[in-house]
């Protein structure tokens, strides 16, 4: 069996879409990281997205008994396009109907110069399938983004794009996901230890 430790990485504080914009992680609440370390299994592999806020995360959950691997960039956040670093409000003033459609209707609804839920998705479990060719039976801690780790809930619970979005994932948080003979299941879904 192969269990994943999906992480959500640190706080950012941004108040607007983040997506493939690179923006540093708050990695300053020590207790909550030396928590989140104790409760992740010793022995595993540790990766993380390329992007900044996943890999100093991952780094700081380093341990001598973990194998950290390259930074993984099919595990970035969904990438927002031209949306990436604006406010909310602001795009649903600027594409009122596409905004809606792409949070009430996910799936193939494109960000403007980004991607669709269904891309995100086929991006993110092409690199999970590898990575699990490549470590059998194994733990895997992988720090990544909400929706990163979003997909993969879905894949697991074959949902859809929409019930898949409507779990919360904080950050420092960890979902836990077993794979067996080709059988998904979810152990846990935002978990704060």
């Amino acid at each position: 069996m192969t269990i994943w430790h999906w992480v959500r990485h640190g706080p950012t504080h941004e108040k607007t879409f983040v997506g493939w914009r690179d923006v540093p992680a708050d990695l300053s609440d020590t207790a909550q990281i030396d928590r989140l370390t104790q409760h992740l299994p010793a022995k595993a592999y540790l990766l993380s997205s390329d992007l900044g806020r996943a890999v100093t995360t991952a780094d700081v959950l380093a341990l001598p008994t973990r194998t950290r691997l390259a930074h993984e960039a099919d595990l970035r956040e969904l990438n927002f396009g031209r949306w990436d670093g604006m406010h909310a409000s602001a795009i649903s003033i600027s594409d009122p109907d596409l905004s809606r459609a792409y949070w009430t209707t996910p799936g193939d609804v494109v960000a403007p110069d980004g991607e669709s839920w269904n891309q995100a998705a086929s991006r993110i479990n092409a690199a999970v399938d590898r990575i699990n060719a490549r470590h059998p039976d194994t733990h895997i801690i992988a720090v990544a983004h909400f929706g990163t780790i979003l997909t993969q809930i879905q894949r697991a619970l074959g949902v859809d794009a929409h019930a898949a979005m409507a779990y919360k994932i904080d950050n420092l948080s960890t979902t836990e996901i077993h794979i067996s003979d080709g059988s998904w299941s979810v152990l846990r879904i935002n978990h704060t230890p």
